[in-house]
């Protein structure tokens, strides 16, 4: 199973997160979230970071020129769309992208069936709010394009292996406080993941 730490702030948690074993890590363009790190930042933290790491750029209501010159500036691998876009944004932007699904009904999982997709919980804010999203909607669905967001936590997600989701998605419940990880909630995090 494939995990992804979002809302990294510091090179040391980014370190923290790619020794414990992530695949992928996440940088937040959102000013109102209080895991906002703004671009230089993130910038100075993905260009010490070894291979193979997936660099994830979120970004909530911007225009595709701007995913496209911030990734390409700062390094990021995949760009994060975390807001309601349409298809001509989509069509503008020339890096690679997930689109998130904030789901309110089952019916919303399976948008986007044919490719992966980031299915968090739907809520007011944007994205570590530390809501779950209902898991008996994935019965008898295929899950293998789906990143699982939302209310996860080292605890909860043994039981939800079983859906055969392609990865994981965790943001606050592996926090000390707001953009500040915790080494032994990561590793058990991703030790339970796998």
């Amino acid at each position: 199973m494939r995990t992804k730490i979002c809302g990294i702030t510091s090179y040391e948690d980014a370190m923290m997160a790619i020794d414990a074993g992530a695949d992928a890590l996440g940088f937040v363009f959102y000013e109102k979230s209080p895991r906002y790190i703004n671009p230089p930042q993130a910038k100075e933290i993905i260009k010490k970071l070894p291979p193979f790491v997936e660099k994830v750029a979120l970004f909530v209501n911007v225009t595709a020129q701007e995913v496209n010159a911030t990734c390409k500036d700062i390094g990021a691998t995949l760009a994060q769309i975390h807001f309601d876009a349409d298809e001509a944004f989509y069509n503008e932007l020339d890096v690679p992208h997930v689109k998130v699904i904030r789901a309110q009904k089952k019916e919303d999982i399976l948008k986007y069936a044919d490719e992966y997709r980031l299915v968090d919980a739907y809520c007011e804010a944007y994205g570590g709010a530390g809501k779950q999203i209902n898991t008996t909607w994935f019965e008898d669905v295929d899950c293998s394009k789906i990143i699982l967001a939302g209310g996860l936590t080292p605890n909860n997600i043994t039981a939800l292996k079983k859906y055969g989701f392609y990865a994981f998605d965790v943001s606050s419940s592996v926090e000390i406080a707001y953009g500040i990880k915790d080494k032994e909630k990561i590793q058990k995090f991703i030790q339970n993941a796998h």
